[in-house]
């Protein structure tokens, strides 16, 4: 029974997984979407959102404090330059886990870890999707129906000056024979 056991080891040492843990933490602040296991994914999540939400404050002594997790310069500063700004007004939930399937060798279920706001395509699909539901809340089936059936007449409107620019032609040749 894994009663009140709260932190998953992943089957390393205490020095060891705080090294992984600080390594792919880097990996995904550089990168903005890494690729892992969904247990290292689910652990990093907690380690690195803590630290995204301390970044939140541009001080000395946060640099310092998000400096003593990650051990890297780069990452620090692509933190607070990039990062930072852009999750200001988000409360929290500043990963997202994706699940990819399973491992070739070993089964172990994979998955992609990625900041939320870096994500482009999913950050503009999800606004469309907003937009179309909203717009098609109010609808019914009829109103859909009488669309389509404005739709041939404005058709038939558009073919109609079509036509007389044809016929314009024809009666000045014809005017000028007459003549």
């Amino acid at each position: 029974m894994r009663h009140n056991k709260t932190i998953n080891h992943l089957g390393r040492q205490a020095s060891h997984r705080k090294a992984l843990m600080s390594n792919m933490a880097v990996s995904l602040i550089l990168h903005k979407r890494i690729n892992t296991t969904l247990a290292k994914a689910k652990a990093l999540r907690t380690f690195v959102e803590p630290i995204i939400t301390k970044s939140k404050d541009d001080s000395t002594h946060s640099r310092r404090m998000v400096f003593a997790y990650l051990k890297n310069k780069e990452a620090v500063v692509e933190l607070f330059r990039e990062v930072a700004p852009k999750i200001a007004e988000r409360p929290g939930g500043y990963t997202r886990i994706l699940k990819t399937g399973f491992r070739q060798g070993d089964g172990a279920e994979t998955c992609f870890i990625e900041l939320v706001d870096f994500d482009t395509d999913y950050t503009q699909n999800a606004g469309t999707a907003k937009k179309a539901g909203a717009a098609a809340k109010g609808r019914t089936r009829r109103a859909g129906g009488a669309k389509k059936a404005a739709a041939p007449a404005a058709a038939e409107e558009t073919a109609a000056p079509v036509a007389e620019t044809a016929e314009a032609p024809a009666a000045e040749a014809a005017e000028a024979k007459a003549e």
